[in-house]
């Protein structure tokens, strides 16, 4: 008597096979961050870019709030880029997009990498005033610490060395495994640490400001969650804190690392949407996607490395080795 399958169980099945045919390499998270690259490169060719509001609007803000010497700087090269200012960011357009192009093909991810490293740098510190973490109003929420240095981040944790594709992108990497849960532990606890600022005890009213520089139904969204916030700030702030604690912590522990960093990207993306506005790409005035996707793609990195897909990549090779091994001694019988 035929049996019909049960079709839960064949949803469950379909989706371990996917699963285990789903490989996070190096190349590949390469790849991502050379897209997102030419993202960047392609905002910045937006028509508002070459004009004054490019000086006033975003790289003169960047000042603001800052320490002394670092404001001046700022404002410093904001006033020497001004003068010639289609120029200056037809070149910036012109050097992200290389980079990006440069990640998509082998012999040239090194210098894409190298010349990406001193880029970020300098955005970092002219573009984007070290992401505002010294002006005591910068929360993971709003894009700390600087999308552009995440750039930076990600490359060192997907350079290319010698060695089969096999190994974990982040083992491969120049920081090492450990140095990825590292990276990883030190960013989360940055956010804990920027969650608890007293600005950040009146997230209500920071929801609203955010609100009001959205779009409609986002816009919708952000005055909703800031409602439910007013009156709960400090509590809602400390549970932020404590949760960006436990993801930065948990990734160094020798239990299964999955569950924090997929908790790690879904608090992530709400970055991106609520505080982030998808960076404003639809604007008009959006230079990248910020933080959202460069964290998500950090803990993709470190996924690759997990205990359990090492475990996986292992038990796949021992598995290649058997298949191997039995069809060498099939072929000698045959010779016999």
């Amino acid at each position: 008597m035929s049996t019909t399958a049960n079709p839960v169980t064949a949803l469950r099945s379909r989706l371990r096979r996917w699963r285990a045919s789903f490989k996070l390499t190096r190349r590949g998270l390469r790849t991502a961050l050379g897209l997102l690259w030419i993202a960047d490169g392609a905002l910045q060719l937006q028509p508002s870019m070459f004009g004054r509001g490019f000086v006033t609007d975003i790289l003169a803000p960047a000042a603001q709030g800052q320490p002394g010497p670092i404001g001046r700087s700022v404002l410093a090269m904001a006033h020497f880029i001004e003068p010639h200012v289609a120029l200056w960011n037809a070149l910036f357009a012109t050097v992200q997009v290389l980079i990006g192009v440069g990640l998509l093909f082998r012999p040239t991810v090194k210098p894409a990498l190298l010349a990406s490293f001193a880029w970020s740098l300098l955005v970092w510190w002219f573009g984007e005033g070290f992401g505002g973490l010294l002006t005591g109003g910068a929360s993971a929420l709003t894009g700390a610490p600087g999308s552009v240095v995440l750039y930076g981040l990600v490359g060192l944790l997907v350079w290319p060395a010698k060695g089969p594709e096999s190994r974990s992108a982040a083992g491969a990497g120049l920081l090492g495994q450990r140095g990825a849960r590292l990276a990883w532990t030190g960013l989360w606890l940055l956010f804990c640490g920027l969650s608890l600022q007293h600005s950040q005890l009146h997230l209500g009213d920071l929801l609203k400001d955010i609100a009001g520089a959205e779009p409609g139904k986002l816009a919708s969204i952000d005055r909703e969650l800031a409602r439910w916030v007013s009156g709960r700030d400090p509590a809602f702030a400390l549970g932020l804190a404590a949760l960006e604690g436990l993801i930065g912590v948990a990734v160094l522990g020798p239990w299964r690392r999955e569950p924090f960093l997929a908790l790690g990207m879904t608090l992530a993306l709400a970055f991106w949407v609520l505080g982030q506005g998808f960076g404003g790409i639809w604007t008009g005035s959006g230079t990248d996607p910020n933080s959202g996707p460069l964290l998500i793609l950090v803990a993709l990195v470190l996924w690759a490395a997990s205990p359990r897909s090492r475990g996986r990549a292992s038990t796949e090779g021992a598995r290649r080795h058997e298949r191997g091994r039995d069809r060498t001694m099939t072929k000698g019988d045959a010779g016999a």
